[in-house]
Order: structure tokens, then sequence, then C-alpha cells
């Protein structure tokens, strides 16, 4: 079994690891190690319309009456090159806040693009959680040696090594500190310019990987509502807990990975050679032809201006939720569109693990008569037996109430509204990432919350409600693209004999043929067999 720790979904397990002699690790205090360094404030560009990109939207911005212009980017690999193509135009600064960056093909290009965009005289500011880093990761560190940009790791580890069993051991003698992270995804050009949405970065992210792909989406957001973003990015960048990388690193670490990137960041010649290899699709030759960012900026592919607004928890979100200080919980906004809906609800969630007045949010729908929609992943699809684990619980009283539940299948039979293409999705590793809701068809919310009880109440999240039918109607139709019998499995509750209650069953189309499974699809009785077990785990509140 994985176990997710610190900031994915930390089991019980850990009680066990507490038999295992502990070792007295530095920065287990209550602050995070580092937080006596210094910590230089600042701030977003604060004349963004002196650059082009500044220039270019908010003139646009002015002639739809000051609106925010939005494009939703649903294919993985269109993610990735507009994140290229922005990081190379920005002129003046770029803000990056995510939890996850790999320092695989995808994130060396990147982090290449940074360390370019930085000699050219732009201010790289990269904040990174550091609750799911693993070994290559320090790429990202390693940045913050050179001149131009500055790295900080929100909520850090003392412990700097990779060696499972030290850091599972650290978080056990800290976890009330370490549990708590920072899930947001962000970037910002030149505070005019945005991407928001639930992508990380990294291959399977990207859906680029044979071995995993995440169906997931990013909006490109320009105008005031990227002034509002920069914000976000400000009270996190200049909080308590995002702790400069000088403050952790270990020099020869950073030293033994800076001729790499020297070496890279010189030209992209051969670089995109690497993304060619993994599954046969020239990835350079897409990068080359600078789409769909080039259709963006120059109006080919027209953005959809609307008024909208940014939900994000306070960096102190733990604190605002125990009431001890005064803050944003953006749950609470969420929550309160979803429940002015009057006639239907879509919902797409990688982890479907309600909490209690959220679970009453969709239940009030249905007794009002609303349709409420549900697509999740299936055990078959699913990273995160725990997640699963707790999901299970749901199935059964939500379908009752009369909640439509679908769930991903991980070999999809048609990949319209995947992301992806067919080729790879040949390897039946497919799985659902994005976090979409969509209310009445007329208003619809893109971000990086889950629908679960760690989004809700540990993690903090960010996204965006944006006030557009024609997006919303876009996003409904991905929906019911993705929910199609060849893609997903829609479950119902079948009546057996007399006195035998109601028993839960799958049903799908494959080649062509419907099919109706009464076991749960699965890669193997084994996943089977462990997610039963995990779902007697009292470990609600940390799903």
């Amino acid at each position: 079994m994985t176990i997710h720790y610190a900031g994915a979904r930390v089991c019980n397990a850990r009680v066990a690891l507490l038999a295992i002699p502990m070792l007295v690790l530095t920065g287990c205090a209550g602050l995070p190690p580092g937080s006596d360094f210094p910590r230089p404030v600042s701030v977003a560009l604060a004349d963004p319309e002196q650059t082009q990109l500044g220039k270019h939207f908010i003139r646009a911005s002015q002639k739809h009456d000051g609106q925010s212009g939005f494009r939703i980017l649903t294919v993985g690999v269109d993610g990735f090159t507009t994140r290229m193509h922005l990081i190379d135009a920005a002129e003046r600064t770029l803000d990056l806040q995510y939890y996850i960056f790999r320092g695989d093909e995808t994130g060396r290009l990147l982090t290449d693009a940074l360390l370019r965009a930085a000699r050219r005289g732009v201010r790289v500011r990269l904040l990174i959680d550091d609750g799911d880093t693993v070994a290559g990761d320090e790429q990202v560190i390693a940045l913050r040696r050179y001149a131009g940009i500055e790295v900080r790791l929100f909520n850090p580890f003392a412990y700097r090594g990779h060696v499972m069993l030290l850091r599972l051991a650290e978080f056990a003698m800290n976890a009330r500190r370490l549990d708590y992270r920072m899930h947001n995804k962000l970037l910002v050009a030149d505070n005019a310019v945005a991407l928001i949405g639930g992508r990380n970065i990294g291959n399977q992210y990207f859906q680029m990987d044979p071995d995993s792909q995440f169906a997931d989406d990013d909006v490109f957001a320009a105008g005031s509502i990227a002034q509002e973003l920069s914000a976000t990015f400000d009270e996190y960048w200049n909080s308590g807990f995002a702790i400069p990388s000088q403050a952790l690193e270990r020099r020869q670490h950073a030293d033994a990975a800076l001729p790499d990137l020297n070496a890279r960041a010189t030209g992209r010649a051969g670089q995109a050679a690497q993304l060619q290899a993994m599954d046969g699709i020239d990835y350079g030759a897409r990068i080359a032809t600078g789409e769909p960012y080039a259709g963006l900026v120059a109006g080919e592919l027209p953005l959809v201006w609307a008024r909208a607004h940014v939900v994000c928890d306070s960096p102190d979100k733990k604190q605002v939720e125990a009431g001890t200080v005064g803050g944003r919980l953006m749950s609470d906004s969420v929550a309160a569109v979803a429940s002015a809906v009057h006639s239907e609800l879509l919902m797409v969630t990688p982890y479907f693990v309600p909490a209690d007045d959220e679970l009453k949010v969709l239940n009030d729908l249905r007794q009002r008569g609303a349709r409420v929609r549900v697509l999740t992943n299936s055990l078959e699809s699913s990273r995160d037996l725990l997640a699963q684990a707790g999901y299970m619980h749901y199935r059964g009283p939500l379908l009752e109430a009369g909640v439509e539940l679908y769930e991903a299948r991980a070999r999809l039979g048609n990949v319209r509204g995947s992301g992806q293409t067919a080729r790879i999705s040949r390897y039946g590793h497919y799985g659902l990432h994005a976090k979409l809701i969509i209310f009445d068809r007329d208003r619809l919310f893109i971000g990086s919350m889950n629908y679960d009880q760690r989004s809700r109440r540990i993690n903090t999240e960010i996204g965006v409600i944006i006030d557009s039918p024609e997006l919303a109607q876009q996003m409904a139709a991905r929906f019911e693209s993705m929910v199609q019998p060849e893609a997903s499995y829609a479950l119902a509750l079948r009546t057996g004999r007399p006195g035998t209650g109601a028993t839960l069953v799958w049903r799908t189309v494959e080649q062509g043929l419907p099919q109706e499974y009464s076991r749960e699809p699965a890669q193997s009785g084994w996943r089977r067999l462990q997610v039963r077990a995990l779902s007697l785990l009292p470990v609600a509140r940390e799903l």
C-alpha cells in the first residue's frame, strides 16, 4: 500500500509508525523551520500596462466594460505549451504557486524557461508546497541561486532528503503542523495574464505519461481578474508559512544541480525530444507552433468576457477554521453559490468525500427537485485508495437520494472530452484530476478544490467563479462527453430478492455493447481487498 503523507492523505498507519524508534529531528516545533530567516516583502508588478501583455489585455478589457477574458484549456498538452509561451512572453514578472512541481521532462523544460526569463531581466517568484516533493524536484530549489529568481517553500519539512521512513517519522512527530498543506495552483505573467485551475507541474498532469494521465482544466484569464489573483499570491508569498529555500537547502545538493541547469537552459535544441520519446508524439513541434497561446493573443481563439471573482482560502486557513483569527474560507463561497442552484448542479471531482455541510447542500438540492450529477474516479482509475475507501460509504445513500453518480474508467472507449489522444489512452492509465462545478449551466467554478473533507478543512485552495452562461455550457458539454457510457461507469442500485436490499451495479459500454458489473471494476482483486480494509479506518476528516 502506498501511504500518501502530509498534504495528500494520511491514514492511521502513521500510528503504527510510532512504534519505530523516533529520530530526533530539528525543526519540529510549531513554526516551520527557517521561520527566523529574513523574508523581504515583495508584491506584484504595479504597472502591468507598461508591458506588452498588459497593454494588449487591459485595452481589450476596456472594450468589454471592464470585464475579464477567459478561455478554458481542457487538453493536457495545451496546458503545458501555454505555460511555456507565457513564461517566454513575460517582460517584468512571473509568479508561480504550485502544490507539486516535478523534476521530470515537462518540469525541467518549464524550469529552463524560468531560468531564461530571469536572464533577460524578469523577476521570478516561485512558491511550492513541500508536502509531496520527491527525489529530482531539487532542480526547482536550485533556481534560487540565479539572479532574479526567488524560491520559497510552504510549510517545509526539516528533513530535506527523500528516505520515506525519515520523512514519515518527522511527520509523525509534528503532524499537527505538517498535515497543513498549500494545494493552490497559479501562474501570473506581468500581473496581466494568469493560468489557474487544477493542474500541477509534471508529465502526468499534462497527460503525456503512458503510466499515468490526469484529466484536468486550466483557465487562461486576462484583465482585472489577473490582478485579483496576484493579490492572493502576494498574501501567500509574504505569509509566515513561506520559507526562503536558502534557509533549508543543503549546499552540496543545490551545487550539484547547477551545472545541469546551466547546460540545459542555453536553448531549446533537443529538449523537446525528451517528450517525444515518451509516447511518440512530437511535442517539440507542438511547442514550435506557438499554439494555443498565439491564437489567444491574436484573437483567433477568442476569449469569453465575463464578470468573475476569485475565491481563495487565507494562508492561515487552519486558524480561520478554528475561529482563532479572521480570514477567508473559500468553501463557504462555493457552497453559497451551490445552495442557490435552481435546476441542475454538475460536478467533476477526483475525490468525493463530502463533509456534513457539503452533503446537506446536495441533499437539499435534491429535495427541491434540482438534478445533481457527479463524476469522480472509479476504483479502477483512482490513484488514492484511501480517498476511494472514504467515498465508498456515500454511494448508496446518494443514489437513494437521487444523485446521479458516474465513475471514470481507466481505459477509455472514447476519448472525447478527456483532454488526451487515443494513443496515450490505450495504456489504460487515465484518471480524473479536474475540479469543476457548473451551476444551472449559468455559472461555473474551476480551481484546485476537491469536493472532499481535506480541501474543506485542511488544505488551502484557490479558484474562480465565472458568471458566464457561454463558458458554463461549454463545460457542461465536456461533462456530457466525460460521462458517456464508453468513458465512464454509471452507478445504479439494483433491487434483489425481497429482504436482501439493493446492490450496487456499474453500467458502461464496451466495444459497442452494454455491460453491467455487480463487482466493482478494479485493476486487481488485491486493490478491492485493500480499499475495503481501508474503509474500516476512522479517518474521515483526513480525506
